[in-house]
């Protein structure tokens, strides 16, 4: 069976979907659950702090609806004039997308963002034109209302019976990297609207007497709350994957599946885990346990055992509960645990006796309000896919005979009391509808039988002598004969187009079967969760046992199967081992080993052959038909093109990896070569020259000797902590010894250390006072505050000022190192923490690793901090800022 994924390693997926984020704008959504709650001033209040921190900032478009409060907040913002747009006799005013793009700040402000564009606007809708700025690397907020939510449209729609038209997709607020709830009690936002603060006093009149009823209000805000906490869920799960955290995973949902003794419950609790794990749910399989469990058979008890024990295995909880109404006692669990999907076998009990005794489906559809009812197969469908052209099967019941009699009955009564009010000489006209109903509800022999009640009843009660089975006249027997041969051609051509109506719905149902697994698997990156897709996939479709299997290290070897446990032999693997070496299907109903058990087909592209599927049609010794057969080939050369796909992409990461550590290799090997050896060269130089000349050196020229060669250690061994410090960091071997750390001592401390680095230069220190002692592991926070002065040292000129300045800024504790040398090159910033990475080369290149910066940001990061670099803005010079949360 496929090997599970490692779970002490972050999922590629999250890495992928993390990687794809980078170089893309960072996007926030204030959502609200109604207008006035404060969302846009919220915004602003959130823009002008990052102005603040020096972030450039300005507004694209801000709707402020004439509140002061809000225009006072965007007063002093930079705002970008909007387009005018002409519509309809009218000038809009739109916001200038490419005025913004051509401006390109670090974040913009984007109001309403289910905003419908003006006609002649590059997008139809202002989150398109949001999703543009934030491909073009630009930071935006934006506001939102909850009832804009396309998957709430319908639930809103019921609550406030007011349809909004312009809506937002949910990928738009699943890709935002925040989701910010700006949340008002009903109450006070009602109180707003008395004051005149959201409408004008007749709007907020007429407002209040609809839309802001509290009962609304109430919904909307819980709408918006289970909203957010659901993306709160998505970020938290994404997080967790990408830094290899174990669960528990969150659940934003819960399926319950309804257990019974019946055969079909097995299929309702694969169904139910499906689902399950559709919507990254819960599972929990409920028995109800009435007066009937003591009357169980024994086979009854096996089969009840079975399906726990199936239900178990797939992880779901299994809770027994006594009761005496099985659909109360499933509802009641199911609103306790706060489930939202209750999965039921589909009942196999017939129409008549559900007519008598209301099913447990109809009375859950009925009765569970709030729950999505879902039904699963029995697993006892025929293979629609083999029955003979238009012959689609006699029907064993007697339903469809006794409804032809009904019907002729009926026809027969219309008939005779038409013939009495008029006189009307193509009467058997009248049972030409009864025919044609059965041929298109039941087939070819129903209609057939209806034909012949029609003719019988048309000569007993039409054709002299009436009420007898007797014909005197010989121009009626002709007109008896033609109208059975026209109720046997009628009920044959209608039992052809019904059987070529469910030929064309199958073939639908295929077609769609086949779009939706192509885009299942489109996006899908890792080969186990490709390979399960595609079992599990063809397993529903062909109600089979299916297994994958690949070639590894020289062997065909089984990579994935559903069920997990199915039953493979060594004999069915040395018959998937011929199908792969003859790339040739065989098996059950090949002309290969056609008495296996087994189907095998090789898949394959142009390349050549990828893989061999094998399938156990259910019930064992079942062949598959022949349309079952056209979709495993068209499903198999899919999933054979994305598993090349994907095979492909884990060639070319590991070819990046391969490519990123030889471009590290020659990096450390160049520093080590380079900026290891000139320290060396001058410790060796100073001590030789003291050890074959130390008569001929004076006391001074002696201590200057000695003095290089101390200082050009310390130097080497500042080269070698970096390295060894990087080492750690990227093993992950640092664990912070945290303890109370006052900002001067930490200051004071390492300017003390770093005085001969800064000996050529104008140092300087400012704390401010009353700052709070952070907690930080000194040594850690010792060494990155170091290395920033040590880089202070190299990059600043002789005589130049190298200042720390030790601050608070609102919630946090900053510390800045900033010096006056030639600043930071623009393009040098993205790659300044980067490992071996320096800004200057050729000549003009600084002694170091390139590992300072890298290991400086590595100790804050583990610490809880940042650690961010920019240009001064005051004079030329680099500001690199060390900032802590403020206890």
């Amino acid at each position: 069976m496929a090997d599970a994924p490692d779970p002490g390693r972050p999922s590629p997926d999250a890495l992928l979907k993390a990687a794809e984020r980078e170089g893309r704008g960072k996007h926030k959504i204030f959502l609200g659950a109604a207008p006035g709650v404060g969302k846009t001033y919220a915004m602003l209040q959130a823009a002008r702090r990052r102005r603040d921190e020096g972030v450039d900032v300005v507004a694209g478009v801000v709707e402020t609806h004439g509140r002061a409060e809000t225009e006072a907040q965007l007063a002093g913002l930079e705002v970008v004039p909007r387009r005018p747009v002409a519509y309809r006799g009218r000038t809009l005013q739109e916001m200038d997308i490419d005025a913004v793009l051509r401006r390109r700040p670090q974040l913009v402000l984007v109001d309403e963002l289910a905003h419908s564009n003006a006609e002649g606007s590059r997008h139809p809708k202002r989150y398109l034109d949001v999703e543009e700025l934030l491909a073009a690397g630009i930071d935006v907020y934006s506001t939102l209302n909850v009832q804009h939510v396309e998957s709430l449209n319908d639930v809103v729609a019921r609550i406030t019976r007011i349809r909004v038209r312009e809506t937002v997709p949910d990928r738009v607020i699943d890709a935002a990297d925040e989701v910010e709830l700006v949340d008002l009690t009903p109450g006070d936002l009602i109180a707003r609207l008395h004051e005149g603060k959201v409408y004008v006093r007749e709007q907020a009149q007429r407002a209040l007497r609809h839309y802001f009823s509290p009962g609304n209000l109430t919904a909307l805000r819980e709408l918006a709350l289970r909203r957010t906490a659901l993306r709160v869920d998505e970020q938290m799960l994404s997080y967790m994957r990408e830094h290899a955290i174990a669960g528990p995973w969150a659940a934003g949902e819960r399926v319950v599946v309804c257990l019974d003794p019946g055969p079909g419950s097995a299929n309702a609790v694969r169904a139910a885990k499906r689902t399950a794990d559709g919507l990254d749910a819960e599972l929990i399989a409920l028995y109800v346990e009435t007066d009937r469990h003591g009357l169980l058979s024994e086979a009854e008890r096996g089969q009840l055992a079975a399906t726990m024990r199936l239900a178990e295995q797939l992880g779901a909880d299994v809770v027994s509960v006594p009761g005496t109404s099985v659909v109360e006692e499933i509802l009641a669990f199911a609103r306790a645990r706060n489930a939202t999907r209750v999965v039921v076998g589909k009942s196999r009990r017939s129409r008549w006796f559900e007519l008598r005794h209301p099913s447990v489906v109809d009375a859950l559809v009925r009765s569970g309000s709030g729950l999505a009812i879902e039904v699963a197969p029995s697993g006892d469908e025929t293979d629609t896919a083999a029955a003979p052209d238009w012959l689609t099967g006699v029907p064993t019941s007697p339903g469809p005979y006794l409804e032809g009699i009904a019907t002729t009955a009926l026809a027969t009564a219309v008939g005779v009391a038409i013939d009495r009010a008029i006189v009307l000489p193509n009467i058997s006209l009248v049972f030409v509808v009864p025919v044609m109903a059965a041929a298109a509800r039941h087939g070819l022999v129903p209609s057939l039988w209806v034909a012949a009640l029609g003719t019988a009843c048309f000569n007993f009660f039409f054709l002299p002598p009436l009420y007898e089975f007797t014909i005197r006249d010989p121009a009626n027997v002709v007109a008896l004969f033609f109208f059975m041969l026209v109720a046997v051609l009628a009920s044959a051509l209608a039992a052809r187009t019904r059987a070529q109506t469910e030929a064309a719905r199958r073939e639908a149902r295929t077609t769609a079967e086949l779009y939706a697994f192509s885009r299942k698997i489109a996006g899908v990156l890792e080969l186990y969760d490709l390979l399960w897709i595609v079992v599990t996939h063809l397993a529903r479709l062909l109600q089979a046992e299916v297994v994958i299997l690949m070639p590894q290290d020289g062997r065909l070897e089984s990579r994935a199967a559903f069920p997990p446990d199915s039953d493979f032999s060594d004999a069915d693997l040395a018959a998937a081992r011929w199908s792969w070496d003859a790339d040739s299907p065989t098996g059950r109903g090949t002309d290969t080993l056609p008495g296996g058990r087994w189907l095998f087909v090789p898949i394959r592209t142009s390349r050549g052959p990828v893989g061999v599927v094998g399938v156990l049609a259910l019930p064992e010794g079942r062949v598959l038909a022949a349309g079952q057969r056209r979709l495993l080939d068209a499903v198999g050369s899919q999933a054979a093109v994305a598993i090349e796909r994907v095979t492909l992409a884990q060639d070319i990461d590991q070819a990046r990896l391969g490519e990123e550590r030889e471009r590290l290799r020659s990096a450390m090997l160049t520093s080590v070569s380079h900026d290891l050896r000139t320290p060396l060269a001058s410790i060796i130089g100073a001590l030789s020259s003291l050890r074959s000349f130390r008569d001929l050196y004076d006391r001074q020229t002696s201590d200057e000797l000695t003095v290089t060669a101390l200082s050009e250690a310390e130097r080497l061994d500042r080269f070698v902590g970096n390295l060894l410090d990087m080492t750690r960091l990227d093993a992950g071997a640092i664990v912070p010894r945290r303890e109370p750390v006052e900002v001067g001592d930490l200051v004071s401390t390492v300017l003390r250390r770093a005085a001969p680095v800064l000996a050529g230069h104008v140092v300087a220190s400012r704390v401010d006072p009353g700052l709070p002692a952070l907690s930080l592991d000194f040594v850690l926070a010792e060494q990155a505050l170091f290395n920033l002065l040590d880089n202070a040292a190299k990059y600043a000129p002789g005589g130049s000022r190298v200042e720390v300045v030790a601050r608070r800024d609102g919630d946090r504790i900053e510390i800045v190192v900033q010096d006056e040398g030639p600043g930071l090159p623009p393009e040098s910033l993205p790659r300044l923490f980067d490992k071996f990475y320096r800004v200057e080369d050729g000549d003009r290149r600084r002694a170091g690793t390139g590992l300072g910066l890298a290991i400086a940001r590595g100790f804050v990061e583990v610490l809880g901090g940042t650690l961010t670099a920019r240009n001064r803005t005051d004079r030329s010079g680099a500001a690199f800022v060390l900032s802590f949360p403020a206890p």
